[in-house]
């Protein structure tokens, strides 16, 4: 009888211990700018329901064909982070997942479907409205892989008053040679669905005004490098990704201008093997500058 009672003492006082973080999924919320209902999953930490205090939050973003549940489901992100949070290598956070509907995280030039718009002026309101979110620059992060990650980069980078640090992988950067010579398919299919007119059919000139909307590139090349230094950059890249060199470009272009950032090369290639190792890493590097 004492070792039933020693050992259900010892369970209660293990799940004690255990993080009950909350994860909800494939929430809607109504976007009146997209006229339809737009999906976002959410990660609530251990202790979010029992308390009252406010959180700081990171938006983190899926690739092209993903989803809200694509962290889930294939990144294990409530393991990663749970543990990450035990650990003591991150603060509790929330974590937002929207779904990126293969739309680039940017507007379509026709004014169609102003996805961009969305995220900035409906989605963002609406969570700091309905979660307890702490409100401003320094609490609020991005991060996101490959068409996530090049979304989180331009987002954060383009609203430099609203986010404070990125974290991307495995983005989704392209070099002005790798575009104006290969076939607009080759980029993963994915712009002739979110930008129809973002790539045209022969030499530079394939390089328009929609293009350089999206190109992280071109944003850091251009916009004023005071306001670009305001958001802490991290972002990796494996050595057998087939996007190593828009990235490597991209180190090179923030060296050129003297941005403050850090970059990673890891082995790996564009798999949910690495980007499952570059979570915790990104998600350290955002809640550090939490503190700073």
């Amino acid at each position: 009888m004492k070792k039933h009672v020693l050992f259900f003492l010892l369970f209660a006082i293990t799940s004690t211990l255990v993080a009950q973080s909350k994860l909800m999924e494939s929430l809607p919320m109504k976007s009146a700018l997209l006229n339809t209902e737009v999906n976002y999953s959410i990660y609530l930490p251990d202790g979010y329901e029992d308390s009252e205090r406010y959180y700081p939050v990171v938006y983190l973003l899926n690739g092209y064909t993903g989803d809200e549940t694509s962290w889930i489901e294939a990144g294990g992100m409530q393991r990663i982070v749970d543990h990450a949070i035990e650990a003591g290598n991150i603060q509790e956070m929330v974590i937002v997942m929207p779904d990126g509907d293969d739309r680039l995280y940017m507007n379509r030039t026709d004014d169609t479907y102003p996805f961009e718009d969305m995220f900035m002026k409906e989605l963002l309101p609406f969570i700091e409205s309905n979660y307890r979110i702490r409100k401003g620059k320094r609490y609020t992060g991005i991060s996101g892989l490959s068409m996530g990650g090049a979304g989180s980069l331009k987002l954060a980078l383009k609203y430099d008053k609203q986010f404070g640090a990125c974290a991307a992988f495995s983005s989704a950067v392209f070099t002005e040679e790798s575009v104006t010579t290969s076939d607009p398919e080759s980029m993963n299919g994915y712009v002739s669905k979110a930008m129809p007119d973002m790539v045209g059919t022969k030499g530079k000139n394939r390089l328009n005004k929609s293009y350089e909307d999206y190109d992280v590139l071109h944003l850091v090349k251009t916009k004023d490098p005071a306001l670009l230094k305001t958001v802490k950059i991290y972002f990796d890249c494996g050595d057998d990704d087939f996007l190593t060199l828009g990235n490597a470009q991209l180190h090179k272009e923030l060296i050129t201008r003297q941005i403050p950032h850090e970059y990673r090369v890891r082995d790996g290639a564009h798999t949910w093997p690495f980007w499952r190792e570059s979570l915790p890493v990104g998600l350290k590097f955002i809640s550090d500058s939490f503190w700073k």
